[in-house]
């Protein structure tokens, strides 16, 4: 990652309009980020962490999608974000279907989550496309702009995904 694109993270990172009323926005310096990138750790647990920008065919950035290995447990936790006048316009779903196949063509996996404010329908529904199932509630699990909110989980599992969705689509419209 370029320092063009740490200053876009960060950019993005420190902004209540990309993070919309769903996620807090944790206030983060570039210099605490890079800390953050190049040593990532979560009580010892956590083996990877790998941030990838989401750009349009033109190279606008739109956003980011990020993955965090738990080798213990052979799962992946993914988590994205747009700005806001790019939504719903499909991005979203493309990059989580590209991460799942860049996960399991590349990681040893049996399976990869992420979660979604229950209120949050969009990001649902980009799970939801790229093939995850809904799990469950976590009740009152994260505190977001002064209350305790309800999240839901979302997995797909290797024998589930079966093949890759983006290449595949890819290589037909050749």
């Amino acid at each position: 990652m370029d320092s063009y694109d740490v200053d876009f993270v960060v950019e993005c990172r420190n902004s209540m309009d990309f993070w919309g009323e769903y996620i807090s926005a944790d206030q983060i310096s570039k210099a605490e980020w890079l800390k953050h990138y190049d040593n990532p750790s979560n009580l010892g647990i956590l083996i990877e962490s790998k941030t990838f920008i989401v750009q349009k065919k033109d190279g606008t950035k739109i956003g980011f999608i990020n993955h965090r290995l738990n080798l213990p447990y052979k799962w992946m936790e993914i988590s994205y974000s747009l700005v806001p006048n790019e939504r719903k316009k499909g991005y979203g779903t493309e990059a989580v279907q590209l991460i799942v196949d860049y996960l399991f063509l590349s990681k040893d996996v049996a399976r990869i989550h992420a979660f979604a404010d229950v209120k949050n329908r969009a990001s649902q529904t980009v799970l939801e496309k790229a093939g995850f199932q809904r799990e469950g509630t976590m009740r009152r699990c994260v505190f977001n702009r002064g209350q305790l909110r309800d999240y839901c989980i979302y997995s797909i599992l290797r024998e589930e995904w079966k093949e890759p969705k983006i290449l595949t689509r890819a290589s037909r419209h050749r």
